[in-house]
């Protein structure tokens, strides 16, 4: 599946990371099927997000026919068997990270190589160029099989320092706008994949991700929890663009100061 770029924006925008706790599960311990309700679920999500097959615009721990669907996007994407269910071998492959992948695994996958000292770019959410050779450079630094895909050997050497990684809680004053998905050459869909148009409830911002990574949980001050879905050409520094399902209500909000909270 190619990934979804942004589209345009009506106007001109570290994060902590939270590491499961000793003996927490986590994905890829359990089979994850239609009606569950857990943290994993959540985590699946994130996954799926990252890789542009769960289309909503945040993860919601519930397993219901929007994940089912996309698990089964995956799995067909990776040739392997298509019952919507997320059993050992799709966990095992949905959770291989690489380059065009982006939001939460990705931010965390970045912090831990900060904390190798094997990344000095941006926390940003996103696996390019600069992300893939400096898990190249890890893996040659611990004697892994260098490829610049973090898979689970990457991951359980990398993981032998998490709690080493910033897990703050980041707060900025930021100019924030808004936008809708229905304007001229608009597509509806983020950069994560997102298609505002099928999903008009989203509470969506766009940024630049070099100060609020894609894929993070914002508190955004007068307009309430939303994700850092997609980003624009106009975004610089401390800006937002606030999604709204109608023009209308893109242009009550107009242009003001908020303050916003960078929450994961």
């Amino acid at each position: 599946m190619k990934k979804k770029w942004g589209f345009t924006l009506l106007a001109f925008t570290s994060i902590g990371l939270l590491f499961p706790e000793t003996g927490e599960a986590a994905l890829g311990d359990r089979t994850l099927s239609k009606g569950m309700a857990h943290s994993d679920v959540k985590e699946l999500q994130e996954y799926l997000l990252a890789k542009g097959n769960f289309p909503y615009h945040t993860a919601t721990g519930y397993f219901g026919d929007i994940t089912e669907d996309a698990v089964r996007e995956f799995q067909s994407e990776k040739r392997i068997k298509i019952d919507g269910i997320a059993g050992p071998q799709t966990n095992g492959k949905i959770k291989v990270l690489r380059k065009g992948d982006m939001g939460k695994p990705v931010i965390q996958l970045q912090q831990l190589l900060q904390a190798w000292d094997s990344y000095s770019g941006a926390i940003d959410g996103i696996y390019g160029d600069g992300t893939k050779n400096a898990v190249a450079q890890f893996q040659r630094k611990v004697g892994l099989a260098v490829d610049g895909i973090a898979g689970p050997q990457t991951f359980s050497k990398l993981n032998q320092k998490a709690s080493a990684a910033d897990q703050s809680v980041k707060e900025l004053t930021v100019a924030s706008t808004a936008y809708t998905a229905y304007c001229s050459g608009c597509s509806g869909v983020t950069r994560m994949g997102v298609d505002l148009k099928k999903y008009p409830d989203g509470k969506v911002i766009a940024v630049d991700p070099s100060v609020i990574p894609l894929g993070s949980t914002v508190e955004v001050e007068g307009y309430g929890t939303a994700i850092a879905a997609d980003i624009g050409g106009g975004i610089t520094g401390n800006e937002i663009d606030v999604f709204f399902p109608t023009e209308n209500t893109a242009l009550q909000w107009g242009r003001k100061t908020v303050k916003v909270r960078v929450l994961d």
